[in-house]
């Protein structure tokens, strides 16, 4: 689990940042993968800073900070307007760098997944999703429990 909060330090998204940990049976990591925008696209939480007049000229300490890359959803309540968002998931970038999803027996996360990563998880080989924190949905856990594999929040 401390890889995936490890790995969850590189996320480029303003609501929250989620890493996530694909191992096979014998405990050797696959892939990881951490959340945030498309490649080449600018990043939600890119702080760029804002000077009054003739500020940036003179070397003065800026005004403020502001976030000028922000999706329609990055200010967004947690669990709400989650098209707004542009952020990929860190389990959707891990599955993308897994190089085969057969292999991959368990995944670690430092939010339980959404159905949408629920799903994409059921259709590879993985069998125990071990979470940090569990996210506001229950509906993707009874999905993954009814094919008789493990679903649990992480303690120790």
């Amino acid at each position: 689990m401390e890889v995936a909060r490890v790995t969850s330090r590189r996320a480029t998204c303003l609501r929250r940042a989620v890493g996530c940990v694909l191992l096979d049976k014998d405990g050797f990591i696959l892939s990881t993968g951490y959340n945030g925008v498309a490649s080449g696209v600018e990043h939600c939480n890119k702080q760029v800073p804002v000077f009054g007049p003739g500020g940036e000229r003179n070397g003065l300490t800026p005004d403020y900070m502001t976030t000028p890359h922000e999706c329609p959803g990055a200010r967004a309540p947690s669990g709400t307007q989650l098209d707004g968002c542009h952020a990929i998931h860190a389990e959707q970038n891990a599955l993308l760098r897994c190089p085969d999803v057969r292999l991959i027996h368990t995944a670690f996360v430092t939010a339980s997944p959404c159905m949408t990563c629920t799903k994409l998880l059921m259709n590879t080989a993985c069998q125990r999703i071990i979470f940090d924190q569990p996210y506001p949905h229950n509906d993707a856990q009874l999905l993954w429990e009814s094919m008789g594999r493990e679903w649990s929040q992480f303690h120790g």
